[in-house]
């Protein structure tokens, strides 16, 4: 079982910018693919990015260009996952969640959310 902890949303302006992370449990050598989706109100959750244990990354159409995701290592134990947005435009204010499945049985694990709103 994965647990994970998101942080870094809240309110920012048009053409700001935000990091979210969020953090496993779980190193993150034993997890397939790590990935950031949002859900804006009355719509479906959509995958805005992922990432592989390769390194290979996905993004959106729509986030191309202006978010970033990324792992980085922390006392050698690779467990966080960052999305870097620049560039913000109303129409991200959403809820971020982040998403893990592990290698082990490539279920998917969910955190709690944080809110990104982005004021015209």
């Amino acid at each position: 079982q994965v647990q994970l902890v998101e942080s870094g949303g809240g309110l920012v302006q048009a053409g700001g910018s935000l990091r979210l992370s969020c953090a496993a449990s779980n190193p993150i050598f034993s997890i397939a693919v790590m990935a950031w989706y949002r859900q804006a109100p009355g719509k479906q959750r959509e995958l805005v990015a992922s990432v592989t244990i390769s390194g290979t990354t996905n993004y959106a159409d729509s986030v191309k260009g202006r978010f970033t995701i990324s792992t980085i290592s922390r006392d050698n134990t690779k467990n966080t996952v960052y999305l870097q947005m620049n560039s913000l435009k109303p129409e991200d204010t959403a809820v971020y969640y982040c998403n893990a499945r592990p290698i082990i049985d490539l279920a998917n694990y969910w955190g709690q959310g944080t809110q990104v709103i982005v004021s015209s």
